[in-house]
């Protein structure tokens, strides 16, 4: 069975809408595509299909409700739009999916909410429990109270990250593009659409380096970065066009629409879903080359040994991020020993630790069931 079969059997969906979805150019509610998405997500319901709706659009109704035409720079000026455009969205999906006999709720979560472990297993709890109780969560980032560091960014990181948190079996991210394409499509007319893709290298994010409408805050960029997510912990994700009719039943039936990224074949544990994802990094350290080859190829914990900088100051437990020679992030994990005791201990032996500390408590700075290697 391919992997645009296996869609078929999903039976918990996530699906994002982003603000080029929900408006026209000139900012204003598009009324009749709310309506099919909704009406399309209903009928999942009906099929038995869990679905939890990750919806942008906040800032962009509240703009066009106060009559602006662009967004405020201002983070105050976003905030005050987000208060105004959330509750005018919220009661147009309520609209619209009561009128299918659908009840949905409304969650809004924020970078912060996910970053220590407990309040990452209270979000996933709360919308499981959502979910039994038959309710659509419709999903957005709590733009009105958020600050600069504890923003995901984008809904479409946002979506990736609620479909880990609920281990999905499918993300659906609408958009105004048919997909990812093998070059700019606006500037190349012999662009081709890629169907299927396996692996994202750098050329697909040099090619993707572009931001959405006005009235958008994402791009194809961040939807690369959202099926980094996916693709790590083992959900399958589409890219699709929200103009197309019908949409979301022919991506779930398996039809050639968008673009799919296959995710990995081993799921992630949920320790290192967290640890990869749901956590903002509290520092790093940098690594020789052996280090990062025994990290990438062989699965192996962190030593100290293989240490050779530190940057930051943290405490033992925090998440940091593994930096190879040139700067490149490989890894995260959760450290055994703070900064200040890592700096002592970099590049030594680990039968060195107890003589430099007065004590040893671990022989790695990051074990390996505390460590998530990217690749």
């Amino acid at each position: 069975m391919s992997w645009r079969e296996e869609l078929g059997q999903a039976k918990r969906i996530v699906v994002k809408v982003g603000t080029s979805t929900l408006t026209y150019a000139n900012g204003k509610v598009n009324l009749q595509r709310i309506e099919n998405l909704v009406r399309e997500m209903a009928d999942l319901h009906n099929r038995g299909v869990e679905v939890l709706l990750v919806s942008s659009g906040a800032v962009g109704v509240g703009a066009n409700r106060m009559g602006f035409k662009k967004i405020p720079r201002t983070m105050p000026g976003k905030q005050a739009l987000a208060a105004i455009g959330q509750g005018a969205l919220m009661h147009l999906y309520e609209k619209f999916f009561a009128e299918y006999d659908k009840t949905v709720a409304q969650v809004l979560l924020t970078r912060g909410d996910l970053d220590e472990r407990l309040r990452y297993l209270n979000a996933t709890n709360a919308l499981l429990a959502i979910l039994g109780m038959e309710v659509i969560p419709v999903i957005n980032e709590n733009d009105t109270v958020v600050v600069e560091e504890l923003k995901f960014g984008d809904n479409d990181t946002l979506s990736a990250m609620v479909a880990g948190l609920v281990d999905a079996n499918l993300l659906i991210i609408l958009s105004d593009v048919d997909g990812l394409y093998d070059c700019d499509p606006r500037s190349n007319s012999q662009a081709a659409l890629l169907s299927e893709v396996t692996e994202i290298n750098d050329a697909m994010e040099d090619n993707s380096r572009t931001r959405g409408s006005s009235f958008a805050s994402g791009g194809m960029l961040t939807k690369l970065k959202a099926a980094r997510i996916c693709m790590a912990s083992g959900v399958p994700m589409v890219i699709a066009n929200s103009g197309e009719k019908d949409v979301i039943r022919r991506v779930v039936d398996g039809d050639n629409l968008g673009t799919l990224f296959v995710p990995r074949e081993e799921k992630m544990h949920a320790r290192k879903k967290w640890i990869a994802f749901g956590t903002l990094t509290q520092g790093s350290v940098m690594i020789d080359n052996g280090a990062q080859q025994a990290l990438l190829n062989r699965g192996k914990s962190l030593l100290p040994s293989g240490v050779v900088g530190v940057d930051g100051e943290f405490e033992r437990g925090a998440v940091i991020a593994v930096c190879s020679a040139d700067g490149r992030e490989i890894a995260r994990g959760m450290v055994n020993y703070s900064s200040e005791e890592i700096r002592l201990i970099a590049g030594k032996k680990s039968t060195e630790i107890e003589k430099i500390l007065d004590g040893k408590d671990y022989d790695e700075v990051i074990h390996r069931n505390n460590l998530w290697v990217n690749g």
